[in-house]
């Protein structure tokens, strides 16, 4: 029996022999000491979190699991001891080969990706230097975040670019895949040059449609000249580490994500993603340090390099969270991204379940897990918001609340959570109610 729920597991995912979760069932005591488990619980063994609480906030800043950990440990010990010797000794060969992990991860290729140091990072610089002609706007919805609407604004400030805003629904308990699609499609306009989106909405826990959306705006674009085709760039934090779709399959042509929330990464990490046409319609805000560019500098030449080289801002970084990124995209990739995402949507239907049976609670995110991912927002009778994220943490359950003009009680089931974690979420808010 013990062999083939061995084998089961392995075929899920869930049992690693070598590499990042290597050790998760105790074949490795002398690398590992820590108590071995199985399954999901495994997983869970692998972070140092508190075993007294339930952690359903770990989407706004989270934990580093051991392998994340012990690497930012061992580059911190490299570069404490000889800062120089072991940028030099290793920089180009752990920059790669975080590089080729994302990369490996989201499906795409090292060439098209730019590491920044969050989500807003990447979506400021990403909108502050696309390309946009006069008379050319920006769309954007009503749903996003500040991050994406202050970014906009900044750029409408600097260049006078247009930026319009719609919404795309109004009750988001209510959306349909159709309705949703429509609303974006009825959006755009003659003039509409870049659609920004964002695939989850943090402040109502909608999952956009987003193959959906860009097959739609693929069919306006084939009757557009390519120099007006409308660019669909999409703030994708609260999918990164949870849907399993690849990048280049998503039909976007900018995808933008910090990797300190869902996928577990070193803190102060983050990406973007281009295709390769649209990396020529952005140009660089920061210097980059790609040794190709600061040759061609020396040389007196232009520089010649793919889009996401120039893009990438340079100068010196946290290096011990940006190479610990191999072992964040590794542990994910380990454990597989279609058990994580089914793994995330059973429990947050789970959730909602539990949920949708209080009187007193009113669901805010839709029912359906095609229209939401991990984020589960809901209201509590007319209690405030921060007033029951409060009375949850004294039960033990870490909640966090919606930062828009319309706040919500926001809990994110996760590969940090259980079954019973989430049962006690649901008669925690119970009590409540």
């Amino acid at each position: 029996m013990e062999i083939d729920r061995r084998a089961l597991l392995k075929r899920a995912g869930l049992l690693a022999g070598t590499g990042a979760l290597a050790g998760l069932t105790g074949c490795e005591p002398d690398r590992d000491p820590r108590p071995a488990a199985s399954g999901w619980a495994a997983v869970r063994a692998r972070f140092d979190l508190d075993p007294n609480r339930r952690h359903f906030a770990a989407f706004v800043l989270a934990s580093h699991p051991h392998p994340v950990a012990d690497a930012i440990q061992r580059h911190r010990a490299g570069l404490q001891a000889d800062p120089d010797g072991y940028l030099e000794a290793h920089g180009r060969r752990l920059d790669r080969a975080a590089r080729a992990a994302a990369a490996d991860y989201l499906g795409g290729d090292p060439d098209g990706l730019a590491f920044t140091r969050s989500t807003t990072d990447g979506l400021g610089l990403l909108y502050g230097g696309l390309r946009l002609r006069p008379g050319q706007e920006v769309l954007t919805t009503k749903h996003d975040f500040y991050a994406t609407h202050e970014a906009l604004r900044l750029r409408a400030e600097r260049t006078g670019a247009t930026v319009r805003r719609v919404a795309l629904y109004d009750d988001p308990a209510g959306v349909s895949v159709d309705g949703l699609v429509a609303a974006a499609r009825r959006g755009i306009g003659p003039r509409t040059r870049v659609l920004a989106l964002t695939w989850v909405h943090s402040g109502t826990g909608v999952k956009l449609p987003l193959r959906e959306i860009t097959v739609a705006v693929g069919g306006l674009n084939r009757d557009r000249d390519p120099r007006d085709r409308v660019l669909v760039c999409v703030d994708a934090v609260h999918a990164l580490g949870v849907e399993a779709a690849d990048a280049p399959d998503l039909g976007c042509d900018f995808l933008v994500a910090g990797c300190h929330k869902w996928l577990f990464g070193p803190r102060g990490t983050g990406l973007v993603w281009g295709r390769d046409a649209a990396w020529d319609q952005v140009t660089g805000t920061v210097p980059s340090f790609d040794r190709r560019a600061i040759g061609a500098w020396i040389g007196g030449r232009t520089p010649d390099l793919p889009g996401a080289a120039l893009f990438e801002p340079g100068g010196f970084h946290a290096f011990e969270h940006r190479w610990a990124l191999a072992e964040a995209f590794a542990f994910h990739r380990e454990i597989g991204k279609a058990p994580v995402a089914e793994r995330t949507r059973t429990l947050a239907t789970r959730l909602k379940d539990g949920l949708a049976a209080i009187p007193t609670v009113r669901l805010v995110t839709p029912r359906a897990p095609e229209l939401s991912a991990g984020i589960v927002c809901l209201d509590v009778g007319d209690l405030r918001s921060d007033d029951a994220a409060a009375a949850l943490r004294r039960q033990g359950v870490l909640a966090s609340v919606t930062p828009y003009a319309t706040p919500h009680l926001r809990l994110g089931p996760s590969i940090v959570t259980s079954e019973a974690d989430v049962d006690a979420a649901v008669q925690a808010i119970h009590t409540l109610a």
